[in-house]
């Protein structure tokens, strides 16, 4: 990898960096769209690409599942396999421990998986996390860590964080000896659940071992847990974690989440929160999310965004047509995540844009106006953007929401 910083916003933690991978160069900030089993849902990978999209994610412990490591080696690796010519990063499973929990058991070794395909155990180890990754051959690979849910509290959330650098040390051992660090780059997952001391153990630990991984991930966030807490745990990490290596906030989707966090320090984020929802029947814009089931769009012969330049909004694909079919035919669902992506790729891009112009506050300002500004702003939002000296209220006479303040339509009188 190479990493370089381009520019610095003047009064948030904002950066704009350039990472060049084995398959070509992302610009960061940068959302990156899931392909948990090697595919975006509905669209194929030179759709993907077409749009702009140079970064996206597969996940390892479904890979290994179906189509296994056998395929993948005879495939050449995931990027064969799938047709995806840009970059690539997998998720190590480690999330799985809390999404497929019912079907795992932790042991210092690694973690049992009983197969929800046909329930046959399956032990996931650190060495094999990354073995696994190596066959996928994955540009950006995470280590295997011990993930427990966000709003677990007790000892466990201790003993996860503890046995993830404890992990991380057995990823590193595996990695270097496999002569792959000159082709794929480990990331190390800093843990410790909403305890800001077990945060602060784990990155004195990950630190340490700078110079023997390329990038950091927040992980353990995007569980449920106060908005308020989420970014201040988010700000403890950035803050610390070095400055000439990506940091990743893993889960992140929502586009006030991404703009926090890019506020904050984060360069890259993930969540299959635009896919999901546009099967769901929901385009996201600058304005709000727009649930195209309701009965309002039924004569509406308007794009999703006039402004947009989405295959969707520029072939003039109408909101009434999108409303006939969406949830019905799967045009609907194809033509909502194009849309959708591309809508992430400019909210990131933007922020760019804004950082390298020197006016990434003034982005901010308008952005949360033009989503928010009818509703209210989240207080979370206006906190953590205070903390690194925007004032969101400054100038305006918008009221605060408190908790998440996330917008949906759920009725034609929204």
């Amino acid at each position: 990898m190479q990493f370089e910083v381009i520019a610095k916003c003047h009064t948030t933690r904002a950066r704009v960096c350039r990472m060049k991978l084995a398959h070509g160069v992302t610009m960061l900030p940068t959302f990156m769209p899931v392909a948990t089993q090697a595919a975006i849902k509905g669209l194929t990978p030179q759709q993907v690409e077409s749009l702009g999209i140079t970064l996206i994610l597969n996940n390892t412990y479904h890979l290994n599942l179906r189509p296994g490591i056998k395929v993948l080696d005879e495939a050449g690796g995931a990027h064969k396999f799938q047709g995806w010519n840009r970059n690539l990063l997998t998720d190590s499973g480690g999330f799985q421990l809390v999404s497929l929990s019912k079907f795992t058991k932790i042991t210092e070794d690694g973690a049992l998986f009983a197969s929800p395909f046909n329930g046959e155990p399956t032990m996931l180890t650190p060495e094999e996390s990354i073995s696994i990754q190596h066959s996928i051959g994955a540009d950006i690979i995470m280590q295997l860590d011990d993930v427990v849910s966000s709003l677990t509290v007790g000892p466990r959330v201790g003993e996860a964080m503890h046995r993830s650098v404890r992990w991380l040390d057995r990823c590193i051992e595996q990695h270097e000896k496999s002569g792959r660090k000159d082709k794929q780059n480990l990331f190390a997952i800093v843990q410790g659940g909403l305890d800001p001391a077990l945060r602060d153990l784990c990155l004195d630990a990950m630190i340490e071992r700078k110079d023997q991984v390329t990038g950091y991930a927040i992980g353990g966030l995007s569980g449920g847990e106060e908005k308020d807490v989420f970014w201040k745990i988010i700000k403890q990490c950035a803050d610390r974690l070095p400055s000439d290596r990506p940091r990743y906030s893993m889960g992140v989707g929502f586009a006030e989440d991404l703009l926090v966090c890019v506020a904050l320090g984060v360069d890259m984020a993930d969540c299959v929160f635009p896919t999901r929802t546009a099967r769901f029947g929901v385009a996201l814009t600058f304005k709000g999310p727009l649930n195209l089931k309701l009965g309002k769009h039924t004569k509406s012969m308007e794009p999703i965004d006039k402004s947009c330049p989405c295959p969707t909004c520029a072939s003039g694909m109408s909101r009434a047509v999108l409303h006939h079919i969406v949830t019905i035919e799967t045009a609907g669902a194809h033509a909502l995540t194009i849309h959708n992506l591309v809508f992430q790729a400019r909210v990131m891009g933007g922020a760019r844009d804004a950082i390298l112009e020197g006016r990434f506050p003034e982005y901010l300002r308008s952005f949360f106006f033009d989503y928010f500004g009818d509703t209210g702003y989240p207080e979370w939002c206006v906190n953590a953007l205070r903390s690194v000296g925007v004032d969101l209220m400054q100038g305006v006479d918008v009221p605060l929401v408190k908790g998440s303040g996330v917008r949906w339509e759920y009725s034609d009188a929204a």
